[in-house]
């Protein structure tokens, strides 16, 4: 892996990184990039980490450490709830009462608080993960006395579009869902962060309200040969 590859991401790092308005956090999607892509990125500004699986997540852990955040982002498999809760900062994919409920058992047994967002499929695709939009707020109500899961926001992934501006219409409903939520002032539940939007996506999800964005391919860019 040359030097020119890596300078590359960091350029394209910096870049975006600057255009972000204040307040918009950057989580780098990180799934099959090497450690040496990975250490490019930290050193071009990105101090939060997302991953897709627990167990490419611990492989880099080894080598990167505390040094940044750690964000899950994929689907969160209930046998692999011990590792992930040692691993991550936060689990941005909580989709039903009994991953909850996993997510806190061990959190109590790591003394740990772990900062959550509910996983909404916003496009109501069957083959996606994420608690339907209209389940939300009955899912918040049925975990947000876990003591050890602190839920602060919302997640979509929304349907994959070519064209950017069709993925608008979800990231609206996801952010109504957000606002409706927040304005029911539920116990023990802070809706702090709306997590929308990916590389082809990201600019229309911020225009709707996202304030952590989940970026990847433009960031690393295709790789090495």
């Amino acid at each position: 892996m040359n030097d020119s590859y890596l300078n590359n991401i960091k350029e394209r790092i910096t870049r975006i990184l600057h255009s972000l308005p204040p307040g918009v956090l950057l989580v780098a999607a990180a799934k099959t990039r090497l450690p040496e892509e990975v250490k490019a990125a930290i050193s071009a500004g990105i101090n939060t980490l997302g991953y897709n699986y627990v167990q490419e997540a611990e492989r880099i852990y080894e080598i990167i450490g505390t040094s940044v955040k750690w964000h899950m982002i994929g689907h969160l498999q209930k046998n692999k709830v011990k590792k992930a809760v040692r691993l991550f900062d936060m689990i941005e994919t909580i989709d039903s009462v009994e991953l909850a409920q996993a997510v806190n058992k061990q959190c109590v047994a790591e003394g740990k608080i772990m900062p959550v967002l509910i996983e909404i499929n916003s496009g109501k695709e069957s083959n996606k993960t994420g608690v339907l939009p209209e389940n939300v707020e009955k899912l918040i109500h049925q975990i947000s006395n876990l003591p050890n899961l602190k839920i602060q926001g919302i997640m979509t992934m929304g349907p994959r579009f070519g064209n950017p501006e069709d993925a608008r219409p979800y990231f609206k409903a996801t952010r109504s869902v957000f606002e409706k939520i927040k304005d029911s002032d539920i116990a023990n539940v802070e809706m702090r962060y709306l997590s929308m939007g990916m590389s082809n996506s990201y600019k229309i999800a911020i225009e709707e309200g996202a304030n952590i964005v989940r970026i990847g391919t433009i960031l690393f860019g295709e790789r090495d040969s």
